[in-house]
């Protein structure tokens, strides 16, 4: 979010001719505000990448928690495959409580 906001703000200062990646630009920036990722920091996601490790999760499973932070245990099951034979019970509530505890939920 914070290279796009970085790459909205050089881009208006631009030729009409990046018109389209502006509007790209401006629309994913809008859009990104509404999230939970408007509330994340550098440090809070190198935090929570550091804490689930130990869970050996893929890099595309780690985007995806970082980008929607699963607080349930019907979310892990659909980031993870095949999470029932991957993760404990344990596991998953220990990745809830790390979820809940670095990225705190936003009221809406």
């Amino acid at each position: 979010m914070q290279i796009l906001q970085q790459l909205k703000d050089s881009t208006q200062k631009k030729h009409k001719r990046e018109g389209s990646l502006a509007t790209v630009t401006y629309e994913t920036v809008h859009y990104l505000q509404d999230t939970e990722c408007k509330n994340q920091s550098e440090q809070s996601i190198q935090k929570f990448l550091e804490a689930i490790k130990k869970f050996k999760l893929t890099k595309m499973e780690k985007l995806m928690m970082v980008n929607t932070p699963p607080r349930t245990e019907l979310e892990i099951q659909l980031i993870v495959q095949e999470s029932e034979e991957r993760l404990s019970e344990e596991d998953v509530r220990s990745i809830i409580d790390i979820v809940n505890e670095i990225f705190p939920a936003i009221a809406t």
